[in-house]
């Protein structure tokens, strides 16, 4: 499926030069790199690899589309807005988040190596790629 998906998605768009892009509010050293993004039928896809150092996390946020990701290294925690465990995914696990402000989470680190993260983003054309949100009061950030 991974295969498939970036295959789809690097065949069918117009790479662009990989640039450099802050993750959502993160804590230090997180990043993101766009490899690839087009506009089609009025949706933006963007290609995104993210870089999550341990200890560290995504910051609060939502997505205004729906994300596709492919954990290519470590394990990714991720924690919705009730500050319950919505899904630890290891390296070769596959993830979607759903859109829209109902849909406040976080992704964290809290293992010892980097989580790398392969992201495809299907957006609203002109979209942020995700919307800050404040911490809906959970003890860890």
């Amino acid at each position: 499926m991974r295969l498939g998906l970036a295959t789809a998605v690097i065949g069918g768009l117009s790479l662009a030069t990989a640039t450099s892009a802050d993750a959502t509010p993160g804590g230090p050293g997180v990043s993101g790199t766009v490899l690839s993004q087009t506009t089609f039928g009025g949706k933006d896809y963007v290609l995104r690899r993210i870089t999550i150092p341990p200890g560290q996390g995504t910051g609060w946020h939502f997505h205004d589309g729906t994300l596709y990701g492919f954990v290519e290294h470590g394990t990714l925690s991720h924690f919705d807005s009730d500050c319950e465990s919505d899904g630890v995914y290891q390296a070769g696990d596959h993830l979607t988040e759903p859109s829209g402000a109902d849909h406040v989470h976080i992704g964290r680190n809290l293992g010892t190596t980097d989580v790398v993260l392969d992201v495809l983003y299907v957006l609203p054309h002109g979209a942020p790629l995700a919307e800050d949100a404040p911490n809906p009061g959970c003890d860890f950030q």
